[in-house]
Formats: structure tokens, sequence, C-alpha cells
């Protein structure tokens, strides 16, 4: 079953998200921002502004899950302008961001993490990403421009819409399987196995 905003409201309060927005915030300081916060059946996350990285070639390396080189992974500046703070994601390119917000995941909750209509209109795409139950930490978010232009992608806005799916309590959360990407930092992290 998927949760409504009563149940968000009420595990966020137990620390579920953090921090938390009680309702849907359009604007800031009278200026229209790409929404976040609690919705009817979800909770849209914000992007932080600490870091963004995007995919380059580097001739003669081949990009490795297994082995991953950090180097493919280039810091993208954040910019700053009257319409609010931004990353610059290229045309036809691929990047990753982390979630603002904190997540501490029940053991009988898995999330779904997909992406913003706002932005899928203009070719941004976020990568499906589920939170297992037991996950916590800050997201590492994966981006493709899918769309021949440059396209902003705006911090401390919001990014992706979480959507919390209840079932049976499972026998082994990604807590207790110490799961390789348990207790992210607010910072991209890279590929493990």
């Amino acid at each position: 079953m998927i949760k409504n905003d009563i149940w968000i409201r009420e595990m966020a309060q137990k620390g579920m998200i953090y921090p938390f927005e009680s309702q849907l915030i359009r604007r800031v300081e009278n200026l229209p921002v790409i929404s976040y916060g609690l919705s009817s059946f979800g909770y849209d996350i914000r992007l932080s502004p600490i870091e963004f990285r995007v995919f380059r070639h580097i001739p003669g390396t081949v990009v490795d899950p297994k082995n991953f080189n950090s180097e493919n992974l280039e810091p993208v500046k954040l910019h700053s302008d009257r319409n609010g703070s931004y990353f610059i994601l290229p045309a036809h390119s691929y990047g990753l961001g982390v979630a603002l917000e904190k997540l501490e995941i029940p053991d009988d909750i898995t999330v779904l993490c997909i992406g913003k209509s706002t932005y899928a209109r203009v070719g941004l795409i976020a990568n499906l990403t589920p939170a297992e139950a037991g996950w916590r930490g800050h997201l590492t978010l994966e981006f493709s421009n899918s769309s021949s232009a440059d396209c902003r992608i705006y911090a401390s806005e919001g990014v992706v819409q979480l959507l919390f799916l209840e079932g049976k309590p499972c026998s082994v959360s990604y807590e207790n399987r110490r799961g390789k990407y348990q207790d992210q930092p607010e910072q991209v992290i890279f590929s493990k196995v």
C-alpha cells in the first residue's frame, strides 16, 4: 500500500525525513521554486547544493562499476542568479547529485524515488532509485539530460519525489545485511561492489 501525507508527517516527526517540510513549498522569499515538501501521497526532496558531478570521457578508459575511477566524474560549479542556485548538466550527459534531506526508512517500508514532471518536461530524467527497508542516509541521485541543450538543475529545490510503499516486515533489512550504501553522507557516493 502506498502511504499518505498523514502517515508521512507522523513518521517524519519520528525522524524518517530530516529536514522536513510539512507542506508543499512553491515559493521562498516570494520567489517561485521547484516544489518540495509533503504532497498527498509522497514527499519531494531537494538537491543538495554541496556537490554535483558529471561524467566526462577520459580517452582510453571505460567506466567500470566494479572498479570505478572517480576521475570519470567531474565536479560541477554551483552558479547563482535571481532565479536561485543551480548546477548545469550538459546536453546528452549524465550526472550525480545528492539529496539535501536525510532519510531513515522503517523496516516495513520501501521507498521509490521518481522524477518530477517539471524536469522531465525539459528533458532531465531522474533514474528510478529505491531506498530499501532499513536504509538510512542521503540518497545519491542520478540524472540524465536527454535534451540537445544544457539544463539547469536547481539546488535546494525539489528534484525528485519519494513514494513510500508498505509491506510486511522483511526477514533481512538493508541495515541487517549491512548494505554497501548504508549511512551515506551528504556527498556523491560512487559505484561500489
